[in-house]
């Protein structure tokens, strides 16, 4: 046995080194940045990642440089930053399409809930229902009856197959308990060209599509699928509103970072992006993004949310890539 002596000089050793370390990961934390910050993009637009690092880079003196990777649908950026080293140093500009490619693709090389950790949600971004101007119907409501007196016969339209714009619309589908038939398009630009064209009769947008479009008369705007109305379009009234509390889905953006990146440092990323996210709202706001602050659990919660409620839609609705 140790003699208590050689016990106590074990004791003092490992708790001095437990100290050593701690204060060696207060002071890189309290650092932190001390070198540029790789944010990777897959196909999203690059508004909110330009405006925050313009920010960020004044509060830390250092860049956050924009590294865009749209190959893939998103999967290539990904991976890249799954497979980063974990020092927080490689960001995802994480979105619902990530949490969707997981359920379509059961052989990309990365998972995301295993690989990737969550740190904050940024922004969130509602689906407008729109409708082509020749369309009965001047409210969701309207729009269900007319539905059902027509099965079948209304056509949608979404940026694709298993994209958010189709699976937000199939939750809708099952929660007003109607047909309507899914024309898949490539983008959310094409998709709201042919509605506004009268080829589909309706879509579920993105703002950023919609709004010009709805501020013109040319498309009719008829809910938003967001809790509260849109800053965007304050009239326009929400499915809440409508009845229909379940279709309560919204479009976002947040950021990942590898996992067993250390907490002290994602709690400072997601400390100074909340710092400076009021210092965008304006802007955001204007360009049909909810600019939006949280704690990485909450952040966490809202992620898994999305994950069990697209497990369930693609199961039940049959979703499948060809």
């Amino acid at each position: 046995m140790l003699s208590a002596r050689l016990r106590l000089s074990v004791l003092c050793a490992a708790t001095a080194s437990l100290f050593a370390t701690a204060v060696a990961g207060a002071a890189t934390t309290a650092d932190f940045p001390t070198k540029p910050v790789r944010f990777v993009l897959g196909p999203a637009p690059d508004l909110l990642p330009r405006l925050l690092g313009q920010k960020l880079s004044e509060l830390w003196k250092q860049q956050l440089v924009i590294d865009q990777r749209p190959g893939a649908g998103g999967v290539l950026a990904g991976d890249t930053v799954a497979k980063a080293p974990a020092d927080g140093y490689t960001w995802l500009m994480s979105a619902a399409s990530f949490v969707i490619i997981d359920k379509l693709y059961p052989k990309i090389p990365y998972d995301f809930n295993r690989d990737l950790a969550p740190v904050t949600l940024m922004a969130t971004v509602p689906y407008i229902v729109v409708l082509h101007p020749s369309v009965p119907a001047k409210s969701l409501r309207e729009l269900v009856q007319l539905a059902q007196s027509r099965p079948g016969q209304l056509n949608y339209a979404s940026a694709g197959t298993g994209t958010s714009t189709h699976i937000v619309t199939e939750i809708f589908k099952s929660a007003a308990k109607v047909d309507i038939t899914h024309v898949a398009y490539k983008g959310v630009v094409a998709a709201v060209a042919d509605v506004l064209a009268g080829q589909v009769q309706l879509t579920f947008s993105v703002a950023q599509a919609a709004v010009p479009h709805v501020q013109t008369g040319k498309l009719r705007a008829i809910a938003t699928t967001s809790a509260k109305r849109s800053g965007v379009l304050p009239d326009v009234p929400t499915m809440t509103e409508a009845g229909y509390r379940d279709v309560d889905v919204v479009g976002w953006n947040g950021v990942h970072v590898p996992a067993h990146t250390p907490r002290a440092v994602i709690d400072r990323i997601n400390l100074d992006i909340n710092k400076v996210l009021p210092e965008l709202n304006e802007r955001l706001i204007a360009a049909g993004f909810e600019p939006t602050r949280t704690t990485v659990e909450a952040f966490e919660a809202f992620v898994k949310k999305d994950d069990s409620r697209y497990t369930k839609v693609i199961r039940e609705s049959n979703i499948r890539l060809d």
